[in-house]
């Protein structure tokens, strides 16, 4: 069987996942992403253009805070996938 070269994971994975890393028990969370936005001229010799660009710098968790409701595909319950020992 061929060596696996490539996970993929939903955005609901990766925060189940870090909230397991993190060791949190509790509270709904969800997945935050640090973004910088740049622009440019872009392209070859001649053939230049305006463009823009989306840099992905840090991608993390956050809290929803309480009250707050979000849709369930963005979000985990702590208590549920890490309960407490």
């Amino acid at each position: 069987m061929p060596e696996a070269n490539r996970f993929l994971y939903s955005h609901r994975e990766l925060a189940e996942m870090m909230v397991r890393e993190a060791g949190i028990h509790e509270g709904k969370w969800m997945l935050l992403a640090e973004m910088n936005f740049g622009a440019a001229n872009l392209g070859q010799g001649e053939d230049v253009n305006p463009g823009g660009m989306l840099i992905i710098k840090k991608m993390g968790i956050q809290r929803v805070p309480e009250g707050e409701k979000y849709p369930e595909s963005l979000t985990v319950d702590a208590a549920r996938i890490n309960p407490a020992a």
